[in-house]
């Protein structure tokens, strides 16, 4: 079973480490921050607050033990750019790093990222998918066989809140945001209700997505 590193427990990080961890995967959590990492430390394998930029610190943790990393420091490009290049020198075979433009992509593309994703971008790059389901709009393929997609409510969901459908026991997902019109809900709550027109923006292993898109 594949292992998984994320680094920064911002929300796009800590959405990440949930859903992965939710799926039944190990996954090893790390940020600077002391609250991010308490937030998280009964939901993943291992949470741990350390200096990503800290050769040693990573290597101490055993990050080359992990197959995928995803680096999702946003709000320092320095540490952003450190931490992917030190997380491919130490071994880590496949890195999924967050970006905040074309010109960070093209860094961290030259330091070794396997793959860049741009969440900050509207939900980031769009990429062309066949997908015959109707009612998905997008999708973000953020590490191997994990997406992010759009989805409209379908009449089934209309009317209920996101407690009383259960997508994250019953399909392994994790809603991101709700959004609504012009209106983006990027902190959705147990008790907030889908109506008619919502787009849920959800996080998931492609298989699980697959399910959930035929609801």
């Amino acid at each position: 079973m594949k292992q998984f590193v994320v680094v920064g427990l911002g929300r796009f990080g800590s959405s990440v480490a949930r859903t992965l961890a939710e799926s039944g995967y190990n996954v090893l959590a790390i940020d600077n921050d002391e609250e991010r990492v308490q937030e998280l430390s009964n939901e993943v394998t291992h949470a741990v607050e350390a200096d990503a930029t800290d050769e040693e610190a990573l290597r101490t943790l055993g990050v080359r033990n992990f197959d995928v990393a995803v680096v999702s420091i946003g709000d320092n490009v320095h540490a952003n750019i450190l931490s992917t290049l030190i997380l491919k020198e130490l071994g880590v075979p496949y890195v999924v790093t967050k970006a905040k433009d074309s010109l960070h992509g093209k860094i961290l593309t030259k330091v070794g990222a396997d793959r860049i994703v741009y969440p900050e971008r509207d939900m980031g790059v769009r990429i062309a998918h066949n997908l015959t389901s109707s009612n998905v709009l997008d999708y973000l393929e953020f590490a191997p066989d994990y997406s992010i997609v759009e989805i409209i409510a379908s009449p089934e969901m209309v009317g209920k809140s996101l407690a009383q459908l259960e997508l994250r026991s019953k399909y392994g997902v994790n809603v991101m945001a709700i959004k609504r019109g012009k209106n983006l809900n990027i902190t959705p709550g147990a008790n907030d209700k889908i109506l008619e027109g919502d787009v849920l923006i959800v996080m998931g292993k492609n298989e699980n997505l697959d399910k959930l898109k035929k609801v």
